[in-house]
């Protein structure tokens, strides 16, 4: 028996239980300390680098190859100077014992599996505190943006189940939320769809509202085959959770539109996560409706992310996962779990923009997000929506390999992605693209789209015009490199239709890659 791993349990349980979201989230502003301000997040990130220091094996060896004293940690700055760890240089240099508290592998009671590039299979083990710290992320989601504090709702997890880390996170996470006292019910199809269907079908009618947990693309197979089968999305009050991907606001406005889904600030919101941490931040009411601003306004978005795509954009508690950015660029992280992660980087590719930064930007662009906020929910100008909490921004463009290089030009798929989710197009395909360079007999580049075209839907030349015309508007619209430095003779893409599940492009069962070098 392990008697102080149940004191843990109780403890961190017991923590989550009685800490109302308001209180966990109340010290949300930089703190001061005499004349200068410290940011939030501080004092939990120098405990957590001690008890690091202190209890886990790995990162003592770690910090003494480094010629580190942990005494000598004393400020930010000097946490700033702290190397960094990765999984070359540290997770995959000591046994996983080593790598948890007290070197002890049993001091956690759950494991999931990750593969990353390689295929070599990564093993992250956790406990139920760590949990328990994430399920405020999903707690923000279905208080804020759901109103689950007072709808009876039922939890539809749609990832897979199994060893991966986002079926089981996610439906330990949901049912901590009903353990509180929110009226939620979690079943879990997992991703196979007639299991899906069934329990919407039979089970929803018996809740306000039913919440579809996936990945982006899965959801929206799940939505569009469930409207051929007669599916009838708008009995359910649907909302939706996503992972794993980045999606334009044209996707988010598809898919709410096909369930028949009322506010878009309030009926969808997206997870940063990781299999490392967990939940890293969350879409909230006010980064959709300032994403949504961007959206519409790219130079403004060029302005602010300082590149020609569209970021996922969430905020994020400091003192649950506190981020840094590197001078590539790129973001780390650190943060308690069962392996604990000091100055981690992930290499995606981002920055942090605190909350006043952000709506003073916006102002000085005429935008003001919380009275547009006010003014979708109808309220008065003296009341106070939910989802505005003065939580710091991330926002993750994904990893740099995933752009194709184009007359100088780096192309994003997410450019590409807008222009097949405009009206009459969307009807004819599934999402899916790969984006590659080419070249033809005489050697001459050319930009070239295979698109996945929905089941049912045959092909023609017209539609192959219609898709290549509508990417092309969308990559001068939002690509300022591509507009500038492709010459116009060659900006036109060559498409490419295939049928559902194409062998070569898209075979079915496998994770999707846009890009092909």
């Amino acid at each position: 028996m392990q008697p102080e791993q149940r004191q843990r349990a109780i403890g961190a349980f017991e923590e989550f239980l009685r800490a109302p979201l308001e209180e966990r989230l109340q010290q949300q502003q930089s703190r001061v300390a005499g004349s200068g301000a410290i940011p939030y997040g501080i004092a939990a990130l120098h405990a957590l680098f001690q008890k690091v220091a202190a209890t886990v094996p790995a990162y003592q060896t770690f910090l003494t190859e480094h010629n580190i004293n942990p005494a000598s940690i004393q400020t930010f700055e000097d946490f700033q100077k702290l190397p960094l760890i990765t999984k070359e240089n540290y997770l995959r240099c000591h046994p996983l014992p080593q790598l948890c508290y007290q070197g002890k592998l049993e001091t956690c009671d759950f494991i999931a599996v990750s593969s990353g590039s390689t295929g070599n299979p990564t093993f992250w083990p956790r406990f139920i505190s760590d949990e328990l710290q994430i399920a405020a992320r999903f707690e923000q989601i279905f208080h804020d943006s759901f109103y689950a504090d007072n709808r009876s709702t039922l939890a539809v997890i749609c990832f897979a189940l199994g060893t991966w880390v986002g079926g089981m996170y996610t439906a330990n996470c949901c049912r901590y939320l009903a353990s509180k006292g929110y009226p939620v019910t979690v079943v879990t199809p997992g991703n196979n769809k007639t299991e899906i269907f069934r329990v919407v079908q039979e089970l929803g009618e018996h809740f306000e509202q039913v919440v579809l947990l996936g990945y982006p693309p899965f959801i929206k197979d799940v939505i569009d085959s469930g409207i051929a089968g007669g599916v009838e999305w708008q009995k359910y009050r649907i909302k939706m959770v996503f992972a794993g991907e980045v999606f334009s606001e044209e996707w988010r406005s598809l898919v709410s539109d096909r369930t028949n889904s009322d506010n878009l600030y309030y009926n969808s919101a997206s997870l940063y996560g990781t299999a490392d941490a967990g939940v890293l931040g969350n879409e909230t009411p006010l980064s959709i409706c300032i994403r949504r601003f961007l959206a519409n306004n790219p130079e403004a978005a060029r302005n602010l992310f300082g590149e020609s795509r569209l970021p996922t954009l969430v905020q994020y508690d400091p003192k649950s996962r506190f981020f840094e950015v590197n001078n590539d660029g790129t973001l780390l992280f650190s943060g308690d779990n069962g392996i604990p992660l000091i100055r981690y980087h992930i290499s995606d590719n981002g920055g942090l923009i605190s909350y006043e930064a952000m709506l003073n930007f916006l102002a000085e662009w005429g935008f003001n997000p919380v009275a547009r906020l006010q003014q979708a929910a109808g309220m008065k100008v003296s009341d106070f929506p939910r989802g505005i909490r003065c939580l710091p921004f991330v926002y993750v463009f994904g990893r740099s390999h995933f752009t194709v290089s184009y007359f100088g030009a780096n192309i994003y798929p997410e450019n590409v992605t807008v222009g097949l989710e405009v009206p009459t197009i969307r009807e004819w395909v599934t999402g899916k693209f790969v984006l590659q360079v080419k070249e033809d007999a005489d050697q001459n580049r050319f930009l070239s789209v295979v698109v996945e075209l929905a089941a049912g839907v045959e092909g023609d030349e017209e539609m192959k015009q219609a898709i290549a015309s509508s990417i092309l508007a969308q990559l001068r619209r939002l690509n300022s490199e591509f507009a500038n430095y492709v010459p116009p003779e060659y900006q036109l893409p060559v498409v490419t239709l295939t049928e559902t599940g194409d062998a070569e492009y898209f075979p079915i069962g496998v994770k999707h890659r846009y890009t092909r070098q």
